[in-house]
């Protein structure tokens, strides 16, 4: 299976070229960059520092569909809408993982999956995903009684707070207890404050070094707690998932499909 990254000299890019040539399954055919950057023309391997790699990187204006059967974007929301149109016009599959979208944006990606099978995630690790079926069930048995607070902790370069992966959790367990996550969370406390309201669900964020990704799902009732964390050590593991969606996702039809569709876990 052939594969192309968009931003092929981004952080997660990297890794993504890394895991990529790691598969068996697939072979890396197209890595973009922005038409302006230093690295169009180089080795992809030279700006991933892997070997045995021979494609260049390609400006993102003048890159050509031929021999890609799938994309994967972990960009900045500020490419997304071209990229996404880019396979739309294409008939492209694309995995995105690209996080802080705004309600315009998800409308598009929703409209562009009539056309294309897309799979986006706030996170592509196994684990993860794991872990929201799990706060699922934890919600469904714990959350009439217990208060809920998330935390998660990232490197000082990511820019969306609460982290998209944090966000993901309060959905699920929001949607679990029927409540509009909208109208129910808390990004924030200071000073003195009233008692806290049962309903709501917490949120709080780190930002600091080289942290990965730290997750962690409270659930606290007058006497015991329950706390479900995920803790990654290595960006791979996101790459790793992202082209296990991308091996799966080739011969799927038209539709926005989840990590957990991937992982068969959605009936969870």
């Amino acid at each position: 299976m052939n594969v192309g990254i968009f931003g092929a000299n981004g952080r997660m890019g990297r890794v993504l070229i890394e895991a990529v040539q790691e598969s068996s399954e697939t072979t890396l055919t197209l890595a973009t960059v922005r038409d302006d950057s230093p690295w169009i023309g180089m080795n992809v391997g030279d700006v991933a520092g892997v070997r045995n790699q021979t494609i260049a990187c390609t400006g993102i204006s003048t890159i050509q569909p031929d021999d890609v059967d799938v994309m994967i974007d972990f960009t900045l929301p500020a490419a997304f809408e071209h990229n996404v149109n880019w396979c739309v016009c294409n008939v492209v599959p694309l995995v995105l993982g690209t996080t802080g979208l705004n309600q315009a944006q998800e409308q598009i990606l929703k409209d562009a999956a009539i056309t294309i099978p897309i799979v986006y995630a706030a996170n592509y690790s196994v684990g993860v995903n794991v872990m929201l079926a799990l706060v699922k069930q934890a919600a469904k048995a714990l959350g009439e009684t217990a208060d809920i607070e998330i935390s998660e902790a990232h490197h000082r370069f990511k820019q969306d707070a609460p982290s998209g992966t944090a966000i993901a959790i309060g959905k699920v367990i929001a949607d679990e207890l029927k409540r509009d996550l909208d109208d129910c969370a808390v990004y924030g406390r200071e000073g003195k404050s009233p008692v806290r309201d049962h309903n709501t669900i917490g949120f709080a964020t780190v930002r600091a070094g080289d942290i990965v990704g730290e997750h962690t799902a409270l659930f606290a009732d007058i006497g015991e707690r329950l706390e479900i964390t995920h803790k990654a050590s290595s960006r791979l593991t996101f790459a790793k998932g992202a082209v296990r969606a991308a091996e799966w996702l080739v011969q799927k039809k038209p539709g926005l499909y989840s990590m957990s569709d991937v992982l068969g876990l959605a009936e969870s």
